[in-house]
């Protein structure tokens, strides 16, 4: 009984990674949570999947977006993060790159749709 007294419970064994994301009371507010459980469940997990495995998830997710906006922000202009910086630093993976290409491109053509309608609507 005495050694689970010294032994740190599992909630006090995880790090926040120093990626500021800590509240400040021990328990990290949980950014992607809802997003992520869906985004399993589309992949095949289980309606409602483990609250561990979601937020191991979320850890690598921030963590990933973390790295990659620091990365971001050491090329191009110093300080700022811009799409053509994340275009780079995602060049070598095919896969990514494509992902991110097709997006891109969806989000040029959301815009020519939008101004098309306000142009329709509202005759600029």
């Amino acid at each position: 009984m005495a050694e689970e007294e010294e032994d740190p419970g599992f909630d006090e064994d995880l790090d926040d990674g120093g990626n500021g994301v800590d509240s400040g009371q021990g328990k990290r507010k949980r950014l992607f949570s809802k997003e992520l459980r869906c985004m399993m469940y589309g992949f095949g997990d289980d309606q409602n999947p483990y609250t561990e495995s979601v937020d191991i998830l979320e850890d690598l997710v921030i963590e990933f977006v973390t790295e990659m906006t620091h990365k971001a922000m050491s090329i191009g202009r110093q300080g700022r993060v811009q799409v053509e910086d994340i275009v780079f630093l995602i060049r070598k993976d095919p896969r990514k790159f494509a992902r991110v290409k097709d997006l891109l491109t969806m989000n040029e053509e959301l815009k020519k749709a939008r101004k098309a309608f306000d142009e329709a609507n509202y005759g600029s």
